[in-house]
Order: C-alpha cells, then structure tokens, then sequence
C-alpha cells in the first residue's frame, strides 16, 4: 500500500469525522423527536449527509490511489435518491393514515 499525501489523509478523515457528526445527530434526533413526523426529519437528513459524507471519503481515498470509484459514485447516487422519495412515501403514508402529530398548529390555519 501506497503512502499518502498529509493533505488527502486530513481531507479524509475530516469527511469521515463530518459524515460520523451528521450520523450521530440523526440518532439522536431519533431518540429526542416526540412523533413521528418528527422523527422522520431527522434521520433521512442526517443519513444523507452522514452516508454522503463516508462515501465522499472513500472516493476520495479510492482516487488518491488511482482507482476509479465508481462503486463509491453509483451509491451516493443511490442514497440520494432513494432516502428523499422513501421519507415522502412514508409521510404520505401517515398523513393518509391521519397519524397523530404533536406539532403546533400556525395561527393561520383553521384548528382542527
């Protein structure tokens, strides 16, 4: 194995260290979050970005050593895709199902 630059190797981990930040928020949102709805904020931001994040810092060690990462390209593609249309489609699911929400009403809005 090669050894690398100081600046890729700082450039690395400072991304695994901000995809594990953005990790770790998500799951403590979903610990704190009182409902669903909430919850649901929470880890599909947090998972984009904290995958994002890992996945970045393995395609930029991937190019670093003369690969050419697509693995690392097609599954951010894949995360960024899919986590925005699962969290609408389980936000359509629970308005459908008329889930509770314990957010407060905008004064603008009729009360229910």
């Amino acid at each position: 194995m090669q050894e690398l630059h100081w600046v890729i190797q700082a450039l690395v981990s400072a991304l695994l260290v901000i995809g594990g930040v953005f990790a770790l928020v998500g799951a403590v949102g979903m610990l704190r979050f009182p409902d669903f709805f909430m919850r649901l904020h929470a880890p599909t931001k947090a998972s984009t970005l904290g995958v994002g994040g890992v996945l970045l810092a393995s395609l930029v060690l991937h190019w670093a050593q003369g690969d050419h990462g697509l693995h690392e390209l097609l599954i951010t593609l894949f995360v960024f895709v899919t986590a925005p249309v699962s969290a609408n489609l389980l936000a359509k699911a629970a308005l459908h199902l008329r889930v509770p929400s314990r957010a407060p009403v905008p004064p603008d809005q009729p009360q229910p």
